[in-house]
């Protein structure tokens, strides 16, 4: 397969000079906007599937796109109960056939159904961020995960956090925000997919040549890493 895909294009030299400085506000100054209705809706209807598969292992697969990633994760751990989320009603409505049993997706904005999952107390085993919107301006540091106000929140959920990216600056900034905010050593390393794909960006940025890259790192359960949060309560 012969795929063009432009490479990233950045202002940036290296990491954001000002990354350690939203790290540490968000870690002092946890998100606070309401939930949106239809976001807290859903994830009632998330949590009620997750609660008719007890002892199943959950995986998040976070900004799932069309859902291929949902899909192939399910395949990958039939043992585990897969959640793919993502905020696009058309995208999610593409047909890529039949969802297998343990999977569910789910239309909500991601920032409002990580808090609903950390207050309510779930523990993904598994937790993928899979080529999200890199935001390559230096100016839009806000909008990438790391520099995002809800970072703290997705570190807390705990896990096996797995993110991908063909952008190797977002990789190394969210290794250095995810140590910054958690201590733990987080190290990003070149990732050969070897045909194995999970998403169609991935494909399409393999065939096009471009370089791809992850982090891995395992991460406890630690709520206490957003003050404030209320297991079992609201956000």
């Amino acid at each position: 397969m012969h795929a063009s895909s432009r490479s990233i294009v950045t202002n940036q030299s290296g990491p954001h000079e000002d990354l350690s400085r939203r790290v540490a506000r968000a870690l002092a100054h946890p998100l606070r906007k309401p939930v949106a209705d239809h976001t807290r809706t859903a994830f009632e209807a998330a949590s009620e599937w997750l609660e008719a598969r007890p002892g199943m292992p959950l995986v998040l697969d976070a900004g799932c796109g069309v859902g291929l990633s949902t899909r192939r994760l399910a395949v990958r751990f039939p043992d585990h109960a897969v959640i793919g989320v993502d905020r696009s009603e058309s995208r999610l409505s593409r047909e890529h056939g039949p969802l297998p049993d343990n999977a569910l997706l789910v239309r909500a904005d991601l920032v409002d159904f990580w808090r609903l999952a950390l207050a309510a107390g779930w523990r993904p085993a598994r937790h993928y961020l899979l080529y999200p919107n890199p935001y390559p301006k230096a100016s839009h540091l806000k909008m990438r995960w790391q520099g995002h106000p809800v970072f703290p929140v997705i570190l807390a959920l705990g896990g096996r956090l797995e993110l991908r990216s063909n952008w190797r600056l977002y990789v190394e900034e969210f290794a250095l925000a995810t140590t910054q905010a958690t201590g733990r050593p987080a190290e990003m390393e070149p990732h050969a997919p070897a045909g194995d794909f999970l998403t169609p960006f991935e494909q399409k940025y393999h065939a096009s040549g471009q370089a791809l890259w992850r982090l891995v790192v395992t991460l406890p359960h630690a709520p206490e890493l957003v003050p404030g949060t209320v297991v079992g309560g609201e956000p």
